[in-house]
């Protein structure tokens, strides 16, 4: 447990300006910490901060509010926080929801141990019992992929004084002051109506009330998506290269516009735009790379209508013809 192990006695004991810290247009000033442990994430400067998006998460940092981010998939929805809290200095902590998660790894579990060479069994506490009892912000990814059993622990610490009780231990802890939960999710509790998000599911609307903020994350504006994308290329110089990625966002705005008309099933998110510029730099084609990145993965009815997307932006057409 050692490598878990935080200042208890630690609390918020500086104030940042939030105007200078996430360069967004606000008066506000809101907790932090002054110094870093290693529970912080790394601060990734090429960030960009979605200004409502921002408020909404310092919302729950500054007052205590149980908070959840609603979006598609890639528009960094986890980031957001994380990088909110690394500026914050706040220890953060992600817990994917999977399938796989089940009550006993949130919560803990007996586990066998040496102890002056004979076997002794001892409880070792989950990442829940032990996040809620230090300063730490704890995010729950795919918050809507989680199981039933699971989802049922967790609306135990959705109110803000709300105690986790270990039947097990006998035992109920109190939430550190500092204590900060939040949630990212594709959908909004009410199922996948869209057929992107298999395994989501309906969350119980008595839980989602107890959900303080619900915000949406939407895709960047064309020039702010371009910043980030360029950013993470590593700054590619030049007016080729610079008219090249306006190109793809455009296409990634196109496949974007197309699923919300219904006329295909998958989109470009800005991680698959990334991805497709990485790929460009390893294979110095904007065809094959785009091809391995997404075209391969669209239903092939569909990929004639994302061919033409390719066409319209770039003005070539991808060669219908099987390649060796």
């Amino acid at each position: 447990m050692s490598s878990r192990q935080i200042d208890l006695s630690n609390k918020p004991n500086l104030k940042v300006s939030v105007a200078d810290t996430f360069h967004i247009d606000s008066n506000l000033k809101v907790k932090a910490f002054r110094d870093k442990t290693d529970w912080v994430p790394e601060v990734d400067n090429s960030y960009v901060f979605d200004k409502q998006t921002t408020l909404a998460i310092l919302a729950g940092f500054e007052h205590n509010r149980r908070v959840m981010i609603q979006g598609f998939h890639g528009t960094g929805k986890s980031t957001h926080i994380e990088q909110i809290a690394a500026r914050l200095n706040w220890p953060c902590v992600r817990i994917n929801l999977d399938s796989h998660i089940s009550r006993i790894d949130l919560l803990g579990k007996d586990a066998i141990k040496l102890n002056e060479g004979k076997q002794i069994t001892e409880f070792q506490e989950g990442l829940l019992p032990w996040s809620i009892q230090n300063p730490v912000a704890l995010v729950f990814d795919e918050y809507d992929a989680g199981r039933p059993d699971v989802m049922f622990v967790i609306q135990r610490i959705l109110e803000v004084e709300g105690k986790l009780t270990l039947l097990d231990q006998n035992k109920v802890i109190t939430p550190h002051p500092s204590f900060r939960l939040f949630a990212t999710t594709n959908t909004v509790g009410l199922g996948d109506m869209t057929g992107l998000y298999h395994g989501t599911q309906q969350i119980n609307q008595g839980q989602m009330d107890r959900w303080h903020v619900l915000s949406t994350l939407n895709y960047l504006n064309p020039s702010l998506e371009f910043k980030v994308i360029n950013s993470k290329l590593g700054n590619l110089k030049g007016a080729k290269n610079i008219e090249m990625i306006k190109n793809m966002i455009k296409l990634a705005n196109l496949t974007r516009s197309g699923f919300a008309n219904g006329d295909i099933s998958t989109l470009m998110s800005p991680r698959t735009v990334i991805s497709w510029g990485q790929n460009y730099k390893i294979f110095k084609d904007i065809v094959r790379s785009f091809e391995l990145t997404f075209l391969n993965k669209c239903d092939d009815i569909e990929k004639s209508i994302v061919k033409e997307y390719f066409q319209r932006c770039f003005d070539i057409e991808i060669d219908e013809a099987p390649k060796n």
